[in-house]
């Protein structure tokens, strides 16, 4: 891996996302990959078309409210270019990457990690000052 360098979302690029607040157990699907699991209380999210389901901790915790069904992360996140194809293990399932893809973690440390494709990666974020 690379250096890990702090990072925050670009405030006009927000995701629309509600609250899985359903009487259920949760549920699978596919996606990155490897089977994800979403449980009652998480979030599912769209990002620009890109839908998946976000941990209720890790989101309340990460994203702050817009307008009407809309977040943007207001978080600083920890990102670094893969060096080698991998996989990554997440809140959800696993998430797997290709050369150039960024790493990112909600925590410094590493952890609460996942992967993002290059392009939409840096499409979406900018380096922390």
């Amino acid at each position: 891996m690379g250096t890990r360098l702090r990072y925050r979302r670009r405030p006009d690029r927000p995701v629309t996302a509600v609250r899985l607040d359903l009487d259920i157990d949760g549920f699978s699907f596919r996606k990155w990959g490897d089977v994800q699991w979403c449980k009652r209380g998480d979030w599912l999210v769209d990002n620009e078309g890109d839908v998946y389901t976000v941990d209720a901790d890790v989101f309340v915790r990460t994203y702050r409210k817009t307008g009407p069904g809309t977040f943007v992360k207001g978080t600083a996140v920890w990102a670094e270019a893969a060096t080698s194809p991998g996989r990554v293990v997440t809140k959800e399932g696993s998430t797997n990457y290709e050369t150039g893809d960024y790493i990112v973690s909600n925590n410094e440390d590493g952890t609460d990690a996942y992967a993002i494709g290059k392009v939409k990666f840096e499409s979406m974020y900018e380096r922390d000052k």
